[in-house]
């Protein structure tokens, strides 16, 4: 292993990659099905920011953090997919420091933008439903660019901080991560310096960009199920519900995966569950969410329609 000196400390000039716990005979199928789910998750996201983009009737504060999660979930995935194709492919599992310390931030930045977008369209929905009349007054082009800015502030803030501190700690005792990508939990455990500030940011960092905007979720979700009991209208019921349903199925995909990582770690000497679960995060979950958008929201199947006769009106 090469070590550089930086700083007064030291670091290795590249990481060794383990991936998936797989046999290494099936890479080429596994690396196949990856393949498809990642151009799933690309096409599919950029097919709803496409049909956001091009339909008036979507022009809406629910739909604007929309596109931009489907571009957040876009990049999230990027960030860890290719690599990982490319060292199934080729078998060679090697990162370079430079460009696993860019994975680390890159990750923590769309992974917290996630959190936030969903959290804005929990807002959106409750305001939607228990404050109909004033909806348009409430949420103004200004509140929603004001949302997605501070979104993005705070994410960079977040993920600037771990990768500066991350980029102060040493690693010259060992340089191979039980992992696909460059994980900040697995490269804290594999510095030989001390990672105690490291940690207790994560802990206080992962409050704020985790736990409060979960918080802000369940309570937006509380207000909306008062309102939905108290509306005697069945018709209305299910328009509540059909309006809220696609973002509830996200959230609990999104957080049931870091519930269940957090929750329930895995023991020392076996890695392969946080692995896992880290693929239903990063592959999984952003290739799900525009088959849930336009499986279950009428809007984004009508668009669909609309654009699809649009075309075939033309090419006739």
């Amino acid at each position: 292993m090469n070590c550089v000196r930086r700083n007064n400390h030291s670091i290795t000039s590249e990481f060794i990659l383990l991936g998936l716990p797989i046999n290494p005979e099936l890479n080429g199928i596994y690396s196949a099905l990856f393949l498809a789910m990642y151009l799933t998750t690309v096409l599919g996201n950029l097919l709803i920011i496409l049909l956001i983009r091009l339909d008036s009737r979507l022009h809406t504060p629910m739909y604007f953090f929309l596109s931009h999660l489907a571009f957040t979930d876009i990049s999230f995935s990027s960030v860890t997919a290719p690599k990982m194709f490319v060292n199934m492919l080729t078998h060679s599992q090697s990162i370079s420091y430079t460009g696993c310390i860019s994975q680390v931030y890159f990750f923590l930045l769309f992974a917290d933008l996630d959190s936030f977008l969903l959290t804005s369209m929990a807002y959106d929905r409750y305001v939607a439903i228990c404050h109909p009349l004033h909806y348009t007054t409430i949420m103004s082009q200004s509140l929603c660019v004001l949302l997605l800015i501070v979104s993005w502030v705070l994410s960079f803030a977040s993920a600037i901080l771990h990768t500066l501190l991350l980029a102060h700690l040493s690693f010259c005792g060992g340089n191979t991560l039980p992992h696909f990508f460059c994980d900040l939990s697995a490269l804290l455990k594999l510095s030989s310096s001390d990672t105690t500030i490291n940690e207790l940011v994560i802990f206080t960092v992962g409050v704020v960009i985790i736990t409060v905007p979960l918080i802000c979720i369940l309570v937006s979700y509380g207000y909306i199920g008062s309102t939905i009991l108290r509306t005697p209208s069945t018709k209305g019921i299910c328009k509540a519900l059909s309006t809220c349903g696609s973002h509830l199925s996200v959230v609990s995909l999104y957080y049931g995966a870091i519930i269940g990582l957090y929750s329930f770690p895995s023991p020392n000497y076996s890695n392969d569950k946080d692995v896992i679960v880290a693929v239903m995060y990063t592959v999984v979950t952003p290739m799900l969410n525009p088959f849930i958008y336009s499986l279950r929201n009428r809007d984004i199947k009508g668009a669909l329609r609309n654009m699809l006769n649009r075309r075939l009106e033309f090419s006739s």
